[in-house]
């Protein structure tokens, strides 16, 4: 795993969000960042199911990440579907340190 610098600071990452999602190329790859009760985890940008957006859906009560084409449902601390589809979603590690905030992939 190479760890990729994607902010300065969690305040910086924070404030290029439009809700929970936000969208963004790391390494050449498209990451969904997701916002969650305060905290950042990251996934791949498409749904393993049928390539929706996952930046389109959105964050379920629960703290799932929701697909916007048929609503496939994810746990994004560990990517299993938990609407019972059998799907996983690939998720990668996010860590704040004194000198930013890394996405592993």
């Amino acid at each position: 795993m190479i760890w990729h610098k994607i902010a300065e600071s969690k305040a910086e990452l924070l404030s290029g969000f439009n809700g929970d999602l936000v969208e963004l190329e790391v390494a050449g790859k498209s990451i969904c960042l997701v916002k969650n009760q305060d905290i950042i985890h990251a996934c791949v940008a498409k749904c393993p199911h049928a390539g929706g957006k996952m930046v389109e859906g959105y964050i379920d009560a629960l703290g799932n990440i929701v697909c916007p084409l048929h609503r496939y449902k994810f746990n994004i601390k560990n990517g299993r579907n938990t609407s019972g589809e059998g799907y996983f979603l690939k998720t990668y590690l996010v860590e704040e340190r004194e000198d930013g905030i890394f996405v592993g992939i």
